[in-house]
């Protein structure tokens, strides 16, 4: 066959792969399936009332012609972005594709469907609960982030490095076991789509449909092949963030993270590890 027409087949083949397997394997979750992750979330994390943990993975593409520098990310090299939210299971629960990789993490989450459907409270959160063996008020469910996401009442990111005490140390430590789902996830991802360990020599409409067809392909495995061996081959360390502060934090988001760091030093919330 020609190039033009594998090209045109592949393309198909992941559109096709996409449209199929999007309802069973990445559905929009319920209220349940939200119970359910923050209840994998406390057992393997020791992290309450978190629903997901968010972060963007830069695809590397070759550089679109005419792009000038939008697909240049802060890496320094062309990319796309992968923005997800993930379970315990390393299964992704919202995905958002396609950004430049010029754009922000940050950024990219307060323009997307999820952003927008998170902070407007339209994605079925369960109401705040009073954290387990607490007897303060109820936290709001939340996801966790790095220091490149921008604070609020849902979306909870580290105390900034200098001047640490002791609570905030153990709210950061607490945070970091909690985010760290979401950097196995794409190690996992990466190494089971190889595609996605050199640059993509495809157009970036043609980059986004193989990223949608491997994500949903990924939460099939994760799903219904998954094996405990797997999950702990394969790593990936947190990286450098770009920390470009984009909107307020404001008073709603502190006062939520001081709940939390409370909890992480109280009796109910502390656990040997952490110290």
């Amino acid at each position: 066959m020609g190039t033009s027409t594998i090209a045109g087949v592949v393309r198909a083949t992941c559109e096709a792969i996409w449209l199929t397997l999007k309802a069973s394997v990445l559905p929009p979750p319920t209220r349940q399936q939200w119970l359910d992750i923050a209840q994998g979330f406390l057992e393997r994390a020791q992290f309450p009332n978190c629903i997901g943990a968010l972060d963007g993975k830069h695809i590397r593409v070759k550089k679109p012609p005419n792009s000038g520098s939008q697909y240049y990310n802060y890496k320094q090299f062309f990319s796309v972005v992968l923005l997800d939210l993930t379970d315990t299971n390393y299964r992704f629960i919202i995905v958002d594709i396609g950004s430049y990789g010029s754009t922000a993490d940050a950024r990219i989450f307060r323009a997307s469907r999820m952003g927008r459907w998170l902070q407007s409270n339209q994605l079925d959160v369960p109401q705040p609960a009073i954290l387990p063996g607490s007897t303060g008020p109820p936290a709001p469910y939340v996801v966790v982030g790095d220091e490149g996401f921008a604070l609020s009442n849902n979306l909870m990111r580290p105390f900034p490095p200098r001047g640490l005490d002791t609570k905030r140390r153990m709210f950061n430590f607490c945070l970091s076991r909690a985010r760290r789902f979401v950097e196995c996830a794409f190690g996992i991802f990466s190494h089971k789509w190889r595609v996605f360990l050199s640059p993509i020599q495809l157009a970036p409409q043609n980059v986004n449909v193989v990223i949608k067809a491997c994500v949903v392909l990924h939460n099939y495995i994760r799903t219904y092949e998954s094996t405990p061996d797997e999950d702990s081959q394969v790593y990936t360390p947190p990286s450098a963030r770009d920390t470009v502060p984009l909107g307020g934090t404001g008073s709603a988001g502190l006062r939520v993270r001081e709940l939390f760091s409370d909890y992480f030093m109280s009796p109910s919330g502390s656990f040997p590890l952490q110290q």
